[in-house]
């Protein structure tokens, strides 16, 4: 199989700047961790959820990881539903949160320096998380995550789409991403597309600010 080369980055960073880039991301969510809880517990991404779930190779209980798991929202959901899931987040108040409300295993890794065990998982659920990895590191974080899949497992991804733009935005890092773009950079990770979409459904493309993806583990 030919290797595919992922996109030039969109910005270049230095060490120092890729550091502070992860340290106020964090930092924004640490600071906002009740507030960010009580205004996302009754979101709707049933339509995310159910995305992953239909595509992972096989019935409950599959072993899941919720990639940038916040409170725990989704992680109760996956173990209601059957599957065994294990959280991991940046932001230590987020694990505190998640590990009490669901009782699962939640870790506490930096996304750009993620230590995962190779072939653990069938499915990686990835909502509104990856949007904060700089496009210079986007390839080797997709790669860890790729390894973290057993061959067949399922990504699960939703970032805010963009016209390939990033930069910082107050305390948080993002980049915003077209799906041409995206998906040069998870083939090269060694992934193909399943299936996308935009949210919210039922509106113009314009008002649709979310673009979700699902990715087989080649």
């Amino acid at each position: 199989m030919t290797q595919l080369q992922p996109p030039r980055p969109l910005a270049r960073l230095t060490p120092e700047e890729l550091s502070d880039a992860a340290r106020s991301t964090v930092s924004h969510y640490q600071q906002r961790a009740e507030d960010f809880r009580e205004g996302t517990k009754d979101h709707d991404v049933s339509q995310n959820v159910d995305a992953l779930l239909r595509h992972l190779p096989g019935p409950a209980p599959q072993r899941i990881l919720d990639l940038g798991c916040g409170p725990g929202r989704d992680l109760a959901t996956f173990r209601a539903r059957g599957h065994d899931p294990v959280g991991l987040d940046g932001a230590a108040a987020f694990v505190t949160m998640a590990r009490a409300a669901t009782g699962c295993e939640v870790w506490h890794q930096d996304f750009l320096a993620l230590d995962l065990p190779a072939e653990r998982f069938d499915g990686i659920f990835a909502n509104a998380v990856l949007f904060h990895v700089p496009t210079q590191e986007l390839g080797r974080v997709l790669g860890d995550l790729r390894r973290a899949l057993v061959t067949g497992g399922v990504l699960f991804c939703s970032n805010p789409r963009g016209p390939d733009v990033e930069g910082q935005q107050g305390l948080r890092y993002g980049s915003y991403l077209t799906l041409k773009t995206w998906s040069m950079f998870a083939m090269a990770a060694g992934f193909e597309r399943i299936e996308h979409y935009y949210r919210p459904t039922g509106r113009r493309r314009e008002d649709q600010p979310w673009l979700a993806t699902v990715w087989r583990a080649r």
